[in-house]
């Protein structure tokens, strides 16, 4: 066992130095290509981060005072379900301190000062009100109407920038996505021509082997690790130039004005550790896969 371990790592380090050129090609377009992958991850995190407040058609939030008495409290939550002719009753929903803050913490990712000024006990609830009427000018003027309510202490309305922000979000996903399974493709496509041309380089060392009795796995094993080394390697530099992006664009954000809300879209590292590995198992499988079917279909040399 241990001896066919050892053939197998001496064979692929081998077909390594017989195919540089081809080696660094399919490494270098496989980490270009996962690189998009991840990015295309942050991207769509951050524009989340960005509309998190306005998910599932919301167009208004209340906030509420970390101070409310449970009274006061009702007497909002009364008055927003008591016009149904303007709002969804049955849509209105309640965030308490424990999930506004979790909120809070997605929306100023990136404003670290802002956010150490909230704490579970300071930071306001909200009501997540969804209009059933379309009028602009009624929206507002149901807004109006409550921020006049008692232990209310603003209202937000989601206008022409949620439609803009939605949109260019879908774009970019869109051409990010393209792009990078393009790619991929093409860095799939690269390795299984560098297998073959290694295949092909060797092939009466492989009828020798078939000869003396190798089965075809034993020949295949060195040339499918080759790829899959090739395709985390790629992945390994996807995810250094990923990290790099996320803290050049975190370090930069810092640098904004407060209230900005370009903080929202700073991406937290927890996440980002988890597409890293994501893109290394994706990379592993885009070259076990180019690897695995070039080595299948040109073996019998």
């Amino acid at each position: 066992m241990i001896q066919r371990v050892s053939y197998a790592l001496r064979e692929t380090l081998a077909n390594f130095r017989r195919n540089v050129t081809l080696s660094v090609a399919a490494v270098i377009t496989s980490a270009v290509s996962l690189l998009l992958v991840g990015t295309t991850f942050l991207i769509q995190r951050a524009f989340d981060n960005l509309l998190v407040q306005w998910k599932g058609d919301v167009g208004m939030i209340v906030f509420v005072r970390p101070d409310v008495q449970p009274d006061a409290l009702a007497f909002i939550e009364q008055t927003i379900k008591s016009q149904p002719n303007l709002v969804k009753t049955e849509e209105v929903e309640y965030l308490d301190k424990t999930a506004s803050y979790e909120e809070a913490k997605r929306v100023f990712a990136g404003d670290p000062t802002t956010l150490s000024l909230l704490s579970i006990d300071t930071i306001p609830t909200q009501f997540k009100v969804v209009p059933s009427t379309t009028d602009p000018e009624l929206v507002r003027s149901l807004a109006s109407q409550f921020r006049g309510l008692p232990g209310v202490s603003g209202v937000a309305l989601a206008e022409d920038e949620f439609e803009v922000i939605s949109t260019l979000s879908g774009f970019v996903r869109t051409v990010t996505i393209g792009m990078s399974l393009v790619l991929l493709a093409v860095a799939v496509i690269l390795i299984w021509n560098t297998i073959r041309t290694a295949i092909f380089a060797r092939r009466r060392e492989i009828e020798v082997m078939k000869l003396v009795g190798a089965t075809d796995w034993f020949i295949r094993v060195p040339f499918i690790l080759e790829g899959l080394v090739q395709g985390l390697v790629g992945a390994i530099v996807s995810c250094g130039g990923l990290w790099a992006l996320n803290s050049a664009w975190t370090n930069g954000v810092a640098g904004f004005k407060a209230g900005t809300g370009v903080s929202a879209l700073v991406v937290p590292s927890g996440y980002t550790t988890g597409v890293m590995v994501s893109l290394l198992v994706i990379g592993a499988l885009a070259g076990g896969i180019g690897s695995g079917v070039a080595s299948s279909k040109f073996l019998d040399v």
